[in-house]
């Protein structure tokens, strides 16, 4: 018990004695809130671009595509094809019919709002039953387009992120010109980043003669695994039946790897700076108060408690660091819009930088790490000053 009220006694007075040491303490400081805030900065790039793809998802909705197959681009599904998973088993179906959506994709080139340049935007091509087979998909400004017009519209974040998507303006794509008839929201997923049109026209307007994909929504529980069943077992189709979760997750797979590749050896690099920046502070801090440390030692006073105090004031500083750097991150880029290329499949994602309580938590573990690291020599010095040559300073 002695020992421990000697650690909360000396480490009190560092505490208190910060100002007297502002300079010093705010370079560690503002170093490890640096190295926090682009931590956070960084990944929450991949955290929100996984969690529109994810958003996306569902587990009781299908996405058929051919076989080996990468993407929807890279497949190609034929009008019998299609009629044929329609009438497969595994497919919810009402009085009207089976809930499908047999659709084409295509890219288009629509300017970006903040550069001005060129994109690759999905223009996707519908039937009349794909508002059923997503989730939360309703139109917020305008209405859907008419089946058999050259109309579209646009989700939400496409909308905010490029150049004359509003309602009423008229885009041209091709020789043909399409007129912007309403707005779209998706729950925050994938589809918010794509145009939507009758499928019969975009087949017509660029001279396709199938489909890519096949959307539906599953019949209970076990709907996956019958239609599945049932389409591999049909010698007439060769074909991949994924859960639209499943889809997802694959397609943002290889630019999050590649955003936490870039991301987290940035931090490891701006970390071995910031450890110096705190192995520099404590230092200086020994260095000024060597007489005070001889005086605690020659009254009595041990030299683990000693080592301990000077370690939880370096942890301390970082965590004060840790916590502005995790704060301004996310105060400046939570919710923050960008888009960018998937590479999975060659066009624009819009989504929201988030700063999750998850990475804000890594964030500030990182931090304490490089305060105790920073303070652990500069403590094992602070022991090992001989009491007599401390108290010769007197």
């Amino acid at each position: 018990m002695s020992w421990f009220n000697q650690i909360i006694s000396i480490t009190i007075m560092n505490l208190r004695n910060i100002p007297q040491r502002l300079a010093a303490s705010l370079v560690a400081t503002i170093g490890v809130a640096a190295v926090v805030g682009v931590f956070a900065g960084v990944l929450s790039m991949a955290s929100g671009f996984e969690k529109t793809m994810i958003a996306a998802g569902a587990d009781d909705a299908a996405v058929i595509l051919r076989a080996g197959s990468t993407g929807e681009l890279s497949s190609g599904i034929g009008n019998e094809q299609a009629n044929i998973i329609a009438d497969a088993p595994g497919i919810a179906r009402d009085d009207e019919s089976a809930i499908v959506s047999a659709e084409l994709y295509v890219l288009v080139d629509v300017a970006k709002k903040s550069t001005n340049e060129g994109s690759n935007v999905p223009l996707r091509g519908v039937q009349s039953r794909a508002f059923e087979t997503r989730n939360d998909l309703r139109i917020i400004d305008g209405r859907t387009f008419e089946p058999g017009k050259y109309e579209l519209i646009a989700g939400r974040g496409a909308s905010g992120q490029f150049e004359g998507l509003e309602v009423g303006n008229v885009l041209p794509f091709g020789v043909l010109e399409w007129t912007v008839v309403g707005v779209f929201e998706a729950g925050g997923g994938v589809a918010e980043s794509e145009l939507w049109t009758d499928v019969r026209v975009l087949k017509e307007a660029y001279r396709r003669g199938g489909f890519q994909s096949v959307r539906a929504r599953l019949d209970g529980p076990d709907g996956l695994e019958r239609l599945t069943t049932a389409l591999k077992d049909d010698p007439r189709i060769d074909v991949d039946v994924y859960t639209e979760k499943e889809f997802y997750s694959s397609q943002s797979e290889n630019l999050s790897t590649f955003i936490r590749g870039v991301g987290y050896p940035l931090t490891i690099l701006m970390a071995i700076g910031a450890v110096f920046g705190a192995l520099n502070t404590m230092y200086s801090s020994i260095s000024a108060r060597s007489k005070e440390i001889g005086t605690l030692r020659a009254i009595g006073f041990g030299p683990m408690p000693v080592l301990m105090s000077v370690i939880i004031e370096s942890a301390f500083l970082a965590v004060i660091g840790g916590a502005i750097g995790g704060g301004l991150a996310f105060l400046f880029l939570n919710g923050f819009t960008v888009s960018t290329l998937n590479g999975a499949s060659f066009s624009q994602v819009v989504f929201d930088f988030a700063v999750s309580p998850d990475l804000l938590l890594q964030g500030l573990v990182a931090a304490i790490l490089i305060g105790l690291v920073g303070g652990l020599f500069p403590a094992i010095r602070a022991v090992r000053m001989p009491v007599s040559m401390a108290l010769r300073e007197l």
